[in-house]
């Protein structure tokens, strides 16, 4: 389920960089939203992002070869899908993919190395954190509050890192691409976001963050 989630989630974003750079980054955003509502809803236990198994090996929930297996699934699923998206942009049915098939690829990155890295680790501690309380929370439109929140943040950082807050979804849309070394790219979106990930395991049981975002639920839990 790994391989298919990532494969549909880099599918639907290799689209989403066409809508992007024809339609502008609002209507990208609007896409954006609809679509993690609908992965939220559809994916079930798949997660087609690999730092949320580097937070159950921190907790403990699973073991290194576990989460190994399903990194790797999900590194699969995600780059293998571009040779499908490039034979149906190759045809050339709508006018936004000619000449995308086998067009040259630049890298989002316009910061340095080590600033990037702070922006998707930042993002993505925050995305994360957003996402234990909301759960946590039970909040009624949860799905849709939390959609926003990560949108929101993509668009944020858009024009600086690019956004992704996810390793697979950076690897699969812009690994290889002019701009960046490999070594730039590992430290910004793999080191970044897993970090930022990561840190927000031990935060989010900390007694200054549940009381400042958690009060309410432990308030209804008494």
């Amino acid at each position: 389920f790994e391989a298919i989630a990532a494969a549909e989630l880099c599918g639907c974003c290799f689209e989403l960089i066409i809508v992007a750079d024809n339609f502008g980054v609002a209507t990208y955003a609007v896409f954006l939203f609809t679509l993690t509502i609908w992965w939220g809803r559809n994916w079930g236990s798949a997660t087609a992002c690999p730092y949320t198994y580097m937070e159950q090996i921190v907790e403990g929930e699973v073991s290194f070869k576990e989460a190994s297996l399903k990194i790797w699934a999900q590194l699969m699923g995600g780059c293998c899908i571009f040779r499908y998206v490039q034979l149906y942009w190759w045809f050339e049915l709508a006018e936004t993919h000619e000449g995308r098939a086998f067009e040259d690829c630049k890298a989002d990155l316009q910061v340095n190395q080590y600033l990037g890295a702070f922006i998707e680790g930042f993002a993505t501690l925050c995305c994360r954190l957003a996402s234990k309380v909301i759960s946590e929370k039970d909040a009624r439109f949860g799905a849709f509050i939390d959609s926003f929140i990560g949108t929101s943040l993509v668009v944020a950082a858009f024009n600086y890192s690019g956004g992704y807050f996810n390793p697979v979804l950076a690897t699969a849309l812009k690994w290889g691409c002019a701009g960046n070394s490999a070594l730039e790219h590992i430290i910004v979106y793999w080191i970044g976001s897993c970090m930022g990930a990561v840190l927000s395991v031990p935060l989010f049981k900390t007694a200054t963050f549940r009381n400042m975002f958690l009060t309410d639920t432990k308030t209804k839990s008494e």
